[in-house]
C-alpha cells in the first residue's frame, strides 16, 4: 500500500503495493492549499489506510482481484457487514423456528427417552444421527424436565424452611430448661417482679407501659433490651410480659436475673390472669382444640395442594399462614387488653421478633383522634412485596359473607407495634365483633381466611384504626431478603415478621446483626447454650 503526492500537490494517489490498482485518487484545486489542510488530510487518510487493507486483503484472499474501486469493494463487502447478500443464512433461521414451533405445538411422548446431560445428547445426536425434529422435541423434553426438578427443588426448599421455623432450635430449648431449673434451686432467680415498692407504678398512667406476649425468652430479652437502651426515659418504661405456663418459670428468673433498671418489668403467666377462663374465652378454646384446625396448621401442608398451579411465593405465603403460632391464646392474647389491664388507658403492643431502635415515648403523644389502634399501613410503600397488602390478601372474597361485608381495596394495617387507647377501646364492641368473625370462620371451615390473627382483627378493627407515619414500623425482615439497608437504620420499630426470624439459621445475614446487637453473649446462660454460635 503506497500513498504519492504529485510534484505540483494538485493530486493524491493511493494504490496498491505493485502500483497496478489505484484504489483512490484525491484531485486537488488549482487555489492555494494550506500545509493545515494537507496535514488534516494526511492524518485522515492515515486513519482509513489499514481498513482499505484489510477490505483489499479480504477481497485478494477471495480471489476477487479485478475489483478496483470502493463501489467494487461496498458492493461486494455490503452484505457481510449488514446481513444483506445472500439470504441462505435467514432461511435457515426461518426453517429453525420453524421447527422449534413445530415442537412447541406438539406433546412429549412418554416413552422418550431422554439424556441426563448435554455431553450425552451430543453424543447420542452424532450416533443415531438426530433429524432436526427429533432434536428440537428432545431438547424440548430437557427443559421441561429441568424445570420440573428446579420446582419441585423450590417446593422442597420451602417445606424444610417452614419445618425450619416451627422448630424450636437447641439453644433456646436450652436456655428455657437451665432457666426453669435456676427457677427452682436459686431463690434470687424467685424474687418478686417487681420489687414490692414498685408494684404501684403497674397502674400509673404518666408511665409508658408496653405489652409483649411471648414464649421465647431470647426474644423477649432483646425487645426489652432494645427499648430500654433506646430510650430517651428509660426510667419511665414498665414491661408487662405474659407467657404461657411452661415457660413462665424461665422467663421470671431471666428478668430476676437480668434486671433492666431503671426500666420496670413484670412477668405474669396466662393462669395468673383470673380473666382468662375458659367462659370469656370459649372461641379460642375452640379454635386449639379444634381438630380440622389442628390438622391444618400440624398436618400435611402438601397434600391437597396443586403446586403445578400454584407459584412458590403463593406457597411460601400458604405455609407461612399455617404457622402453628396462629392457633396459640398467646397470640390472640392482644384482643383482650382493655380486660387485662384496666386500669391503663393507653399501651404499646409489641411483637416478639421486633428490635426498638429509636425513643418511643413520642407515641404517646400521638391523638389518634378517638380511634383504639395507631399502626402503620401496608397498601403504600417502596417495597411493593412487602407494602402491597389489602384486605384481598387476607380474605377470601368468593365467600359471600366476606364479598358483602368488606371492601377488597381497603387498605390494611399491621400488628407488631401498634398503639392502643384502652379508654376509647372499652367503649366498641371490638372484641365481640373478633369472636362473632371467628365463629363464622370456624362454621365455614376455614373458607374465609387462613392467615392467624390479623384478618379478624382487620374486620374487628374496622373504622378505628388510625395510620400513623410508617418509619414508625418497617416490616418485612423475615422474608424481604431484598430489604433495604439504609431505611433498616432509620426505622424506629424493624419487624422480623416472617419464617426468617433472627433467632434461626435460616435467617437472614444480612439482617441479622441489628437484632444480635442486644444479645448479651457474655451471660453465661447464653454461653452455655452456645446461642446462634
Amino acid at each position: 500500500m503506497q500513498l504519492h503526492f504529485s510534484p505540483s500537490m494538485r493530486s493524491i494517489t493511493i494504490s496498491s503495493s505493485n502500483g497496478f490498482i489505484d484504489l483512490m485518487k484525491i484531485k486537488v484545486a488549482a487555489r492555494h492549499i494550506s500545509y493545515r489542510t494537507l496535514f488534516h488530510t494526511i492524518i485522515i487518510l492515515a486513519f482509513l489506510l489499514p481498513f482499505v487493507f484489510i477490505l483489499t486483503a479480504v477481497v485478494t484472499l477471495e480471489g476477487v482481484n479485478k475489483c478496483s474501486s470502493f463501489g467494487c469493494l461496498g458492493r461486494r463487502l455490503g452484505p457481510r457487514f449488514l446481513g444483506g447478500g445472500d439470504d441462505s443464512g435467514q432461511r435457515l433461521v426461518r426453517d429453525f423456528y420453524k421447527i422449534l414451533n413445530q415442537a412447541n405445538t406438539e406433546k412429549i411422548p412418554n416413552d422418550l427417552k431422554l439424556p441426563q446431560s448435554f455431553a450425552q445428547l451430543v453424543s447420542e445426536m452424532k450416533n443415531n444421527k438426530y433429524s432436526a425434529n427429533d432434536f428440537a422435541l428432545i431438547l424440548k423434553g430437557m427443559m421441561e424436565r429441568s424445570e420440573m426438578e428446579i420446582r419441585e427443588s423450590k417446593f422442597a426448599e420451602l417445606m424444610n424452611k417452614h419445618f425450619a421455623a416451627s422448630a424450636i432450635p437447641k439453644g433456646i430449648h436450652c436456655l428455657s430448661l437451665r432457666l426453669t431449673d435456676e427457677y427452682s434451686s436459686n431463690a434470687h432467680a424467685r424474687k418478686q417482679l417487681p420489687s414490692p415498692e414498685l408494684l404501684p407504678l403497674l397502674s400509673v398512667n404518666s408511665y409508658h407501659h408496653f405489652v409483649l406476649s411471648t414464649d421465647n425468652i431470647l426474644a423477649a430479652s432483646v425487645v426489652i433490651s432494645s427499648t430500654v437502651q433506646s430510650s430517651l426515659k428509660p426510667e419511665k418504661i414498665v414491661f408487662h410480659v405474659i407467657t404461657d405456663k411452661k415457660t413462665y418459670a424461665g422467663m421470671h428468673s431471666w428478668f430476676a436475673l437480668n434486671p433492666v433498671s431503671p426500666a420496670i418489668v413484670e412477668v405474669k403467666g396466662v393462669h395468673q390472669f383470673d380473666w382468662l377462663t375458659r367462659e370469656n374465652v370459649p372461641v379460642l378454646e375452640a379454635v386449639e382444640n379444634h381438630n380440622g384446625i389442628r390438622n391444618y396448621y400440624h398436618g400435611n401442608h402438601v397434600a391437597g395442594a396443586n403446586l403445578s398451579e400454584t407459584t412458590p411465593r403463593t406457597f411460601a405465603s400458604k405455609l407461612q399462614a399455617r404457622s402453628p403460632k396462629y392457633i396459640s391464646l398467646l397470640n390472640h392474647l392482644r384482643i383482650y387488653l382493655p380486660e387485662l389491664f384496666p386500669n391503663l388507658d393507653k399501651v404499646v403492643f409489641l411483637d416478639d421478633d421486633v428490635v426498638i431502635q429509636r425513643d418511643l415515648s413520642p407515641l404517646w403523644e400521638i391523638d389518634l383522634g378517638g380511634k383504639v389502634n395507631g399502626a402503620v399501613e401496608t397498601c403504600k410503600g417502596e417495597d411493593e412485596w412487602v407494602m402491597s397488602k389489602r384486605f384481598r390478601n387476607y380474605f377470601n372474597f368468593s365467600q359471600p359473607l366476606i364479598a358483602k361485608n368488606l371492601n377488597p381495596d381497603e387498605c390494611a394495617w399491621a400488628y407488631g407495634m401498634n398503639i392502643f387507647d384502652l379508654h376509647a377501646w372499652r367503649k366498641t364492641n371490638i372484641k365481640d365483633t373478633y369472636h362473632a368473625w371467628l365463629k363464622e370462620n370456624l362454621k365455614s371451615n376455614l373458607t374465609m381466611w387462613k392467615l392467624g390473627t390479623l384478618p379478624p382483627a382487620l374486620i374487628a378493627f374496622k373504622g378505628h384504626v388510625h395510620p400513623i407515619d410508617p418509619s414508625w414500623h418497617m416490616l418485612g425482615l423475615g422474608y424481604q431478603n431484598k430489604t433495604n439497608i439504609e431505611s433498616v437504620k432509620k426505622a424506629a420499630v424493624i419487624h422480623y415478621n416472617g419464617q426468617s426470624k433472627p433467632w434461626l439459621q435460616i435467617g437472614f445475614e444480612h439482617l441479622r446483626p441489628f437484632w444480635t446487637k442486644y444479645v448479651d453473649y457474655t451471660n453465661d446462660f447464653i454461653r452455655n447454650c452456645h446461642i446462634l454460635e
